[in-house]
């Protein structure tokens, strides 16, 4: 049993082995936090973990007898505002009267194996009862009558805890929702550093870390999608932890769309962490008998630093989220088009860059943006999901076949959200667009946002999916998405629904996903939004590979990848060798660097390969020969950071086995250093320190270390191997960006 609970205390423990999670009744009914962290025994009392009987002074309190019980000091579960707590709420219900105060006291609770799904919304999950088990709490407000259902699970072999909450309306009247939080959790400090990943365009999820502060903090997004600008994670952290030690905390949302997450460090030092759907702008009107789901949020603990935290969610999402099929199926190295041709080429030409990719041994041709309607720039024909016969007089068909009889799988390029004012979709359907009445509609990219909220609309583009997909036999769909959503509006809610509409949008969005992989399970998905601009959980669940970032400058792709990595698995980055230099920058690197860096991920070329030289196109086949002997290491191994790029001239990281018997390791200097004057060496982690290892280097060299070597000396960086005495001299470092890749494996014997 992983959940214990104390009836008489009405006291609530969840543990693993390795976190403990506790909560319990309090007298007013309301739950109250007691702990969160590294694994605990108990002796069953609670004295020692909030205490109630201390008053303090110029507070309001609830009873009239007792000024020491008051909300405004309580760690709680699921707070409410107006009834002595004065900080921000998780939920906030709008009632017949006018009034937001409510009072959700302990119903009833029960335990169940394994892991309720969540109705119309992607969650983590299990594949056995036995994986993970999950307590729900029922609350109830008898003013209003309302239950409130609140689902913890704590999974086997993860130090992770999964929160959602569920509103019903009982009653007879009509209440309006307007504020409900996935998950809310009070610590009783606020000795933490706040961590977030942050961006924009282009260079999204550069990790950023702040000291917490009296007030809110928070992180959010109103674009209708988790955005490049933010991304719906953040950590609490000890001040001097580090990559590898000490106590940090993961908050990460299960969603798509409109998102809040939040800090807030009261008077008291106290600090309240909450996640959930933003609250601006929505409101969800729930009528007798009617319930709201909230997204799920996951909660992670590590004692050991951030590369111990990522490891936990790591293996959550690998195994709980992402689908089972591609946990450890292996990847297709891919091309694709775009930077090739942009949106100028035919069938010639595509076959002719085709045949190229037979020869440098690729698996995937991937045809981009320019295929349908009259598209011949970004500034026609999306919505019309038909093939463009002027490129392509063959059909789509024809050239998909084609494709397959040269050896390779074929994939599309879909932006299925979207329409351009110049298309025959938006001629016959005007009322399909996003845009307010009376207001005029803003541009972005010569697009506006199909209405996802509208059912027709996702069921006429899953019919043109649908036959697409069978026309052509696809394996694998880029589905892009390149603008925000303004004038958010649909035509087809009453005006007293409109704030539902960001999220009946995404849910839209989940629905054609889900009809489409159920449908077509073996179709690899990849989730794109102008690169990074929803790379998110939620994604994860339908599209187990994300483009992290439209700019594939490899300097810049080392900051994007190692902060991703913080929370999302190197399984699910979209990871490309690109032209050079470099079309987002300008930047001129080495073959071999754009290689090191794209190998973590899922690996591919987006490129022409018809300019290659011989030499280039050797090299190529040995950069895919290696990602292919390495890849179940990109899937199923521990991602570990050991140089931060942010930090200095320098970025570095490994994948190791769980069971420290082969390591991948890359190590990058991005600038030319003068004189540098002696070896340098790289620690390594996750290996047997007892161990014998061999280690072989990216000219091939091999030596041989000790794990102990390995771990606290280091592995030593560009040296000239002397094969008379068995010495390394000085390093020989020239030019900028470059980089080196060890493989490592556990040997019998030593030396």
């Amino acid at each position: 049993m992983m959940i214990t609970i104390d009836d008489n205390r009405k006291q609530f423990h969840l543990t693993n082995g390795k976190i403990s999670y506790l909560f319990h009744v309090m007298k007013n009914g309301h739950l109250g936090h007691l702990y969160y962290g590294k694994a605990i025994k108990t002796v069953g009392h609670i004295a020692d973990f909030q205490r109630y009987d201390i008053p303090t002074p110029n507070t309001t309190h609830l009873e009239a007898n007792d000024p020491a019980f008051t909300m405004e000091t309580t760690r709680q579960e699921f707070p409410v505002f107006g009834a002595t707590d004065f900080r921000e709420p998780a939920l906030g219900i709008q009632q017949a009267n006018g009034s937001h105060i409510s009072n959700f006291v302990f119903d009833s609770y029960r335990v169940v194996k394994g892991k309720p799904m969540l109705e119309g919304l992607p969650a983590t999950y299990v594949t056995s009862e036995e994986e993970a088990e999950t307590v729900e709490i029922t609350l109830y407000d008898a003013v209003t009558d309302m239950k409130l259902l609140l689902s913890y699970t704590i999974f086997k072999d993860v130090a992770v805890i999964t929160r959602h909450a569920r509103v019903t309306n009982r009653g007879e009247a009509t209440l309006i929702l307007d504020r409900l939080l996935s998950g809310s959790i009070d610590f009783p400090h606020a000795d933490f550093d706040m961590l977030q990943l942050s961006g924009a365009w282009s260079r999204e999820r550069h990790l950023k870390e702040r000291k917490l502060e009296s007030g809110i903090q928070s992180i959010s997004s109103l674009r209708g999608s988790s955005s490049h600008s933010q991304n719906p994670f953040l950590a609490l952290k000890e001040p001097d932890a580090t990559e590898s030690t000490g106590d940090v905390y993961g908050f990460n949302l299960v969603y798509s769309s409109n998102f809040l997450a939040q800090v807030e460090v009261d008077h008291y030092e106290q600090t309240r962490v909450s996640m959930g759907i933003h609250p601006f702008g929505f409101q969800w009107k729930l009528e007798p008998g009617e319930s709201f789901q909230a997204p799920e949020v996951v909660m992670a603990f590590s004692p050991n630093g951030l590369n111990g935290l990522s490891k936990q969610l790591h293996d959550v999402y690998r195994n709980h989220l992402i689908n089972q099929k591609w946990l450890d199926a292996p990847r297709p190295v891919m091309l694709n088009n775009w930077e090739a041709t942009y949106h100028d080429f035919n069938e010639e030409i595509i076959l002719a860059i085709a045949k190229e990719a037979v020869d440098l041994d690729l698996d995937l041709f991937v045809l981009d943006d320019g295929w349908f309607g009259k598209r011949n720039s970004d500034t026609t024909s999306l919505g019309d999901w038909f093939v463009n016969k002027e490129k392509l007089p063959n059909g789509l068909g024809k050239l998909a076949q084609d494709i397959r009889d040269l050896g390779l799988d074929f994939g599309l390029w879909f932006e299925p959200e979207m329409v351009s004012p110049d298309s025959d979709l938006y001629r016959e359907h005007p009322d399909w667009v996003v845009k307010t009445p009376g207001r005029s509609a803003s541009y972005g990219r010569n697009q506006w946002v199909l209405d996802f909220s509208n059912k027709e609309v996702v069921a006429y583009l899953y019919e043109r999916m649908r036959a697409l997909i069978e026309e052509t036999q696809l394996s694998y769909i880029k589905w892009d998405m390149n603008r925000n959503i303004t004038e958010a509006y649909s035509s087809t809610l009453p005006a007293a629904q409109q704030g539902e509409f960001y999220h009946r949008y995404i849910l839209g969005v989940y629905q054609l996903y889900e009809n489409l992989t159920s449908k077509f399970p073996d179709v690899l998905f990849e989730s794109c939004a102008g690169g990074g601009g929803r790379f998110d959980p939620g994604m994860l669940y339908y599209a187990p590979q994300g483009w992290i970032s439209d700019n594939t400058d490899p300097v810049e792709r080392l900051h994007i990848q190692y902060g991703t990595s913080i929370a999302y698995p190197i399984s699910s980055f979209g990871t490309h060798v690109s032209a050079t230099p470099n079309h987002q920058t300008g930047r001129t690197t080495s073959l071999s660097f754009r290689a090191h860096v794209a190998l973590f991920g899922t690996f591919g070329y987006e490129l022409n390969p018809l300019g290659f030289s011989a030499e280039e196109k050797v090299e190529i086949r040995k950069q895919v020969a290696l990602y292919k002997q390495h890849q179940h290491l990109m899937l199923t191994g521990d991602f570990i950071r050991l140089k931060n790029p942010a930090d200095g001239n320098e970025a570095a990281w490994m994948m190791v086995n769980e069971t420290g018997e082969e390591a991948l390791v890359s190590h990058y200097r991005i600038l030319a250093e003068s004189n540098p004057g002696k070896m340098k060496f790289l620690r390594l982690k996750g290996l047997e320190s007892d161990a014998y290892y061999r280690c072989q280097d990216t000219e091939g060299v091999v030596r041989h270390y000790y794990g102990s070597e390995l771990m606290y000396r280091g592995i030593p960086l560009k040296g000239e191997f002397n094969g008379a005495n068995g010495e390394l001299s000085i390093p020989m470092q020239i030019g900028d960006f470059q980089s080196e890749i060890f493989y490592i494996s556990k040997e019998e014997g030593e030396v």
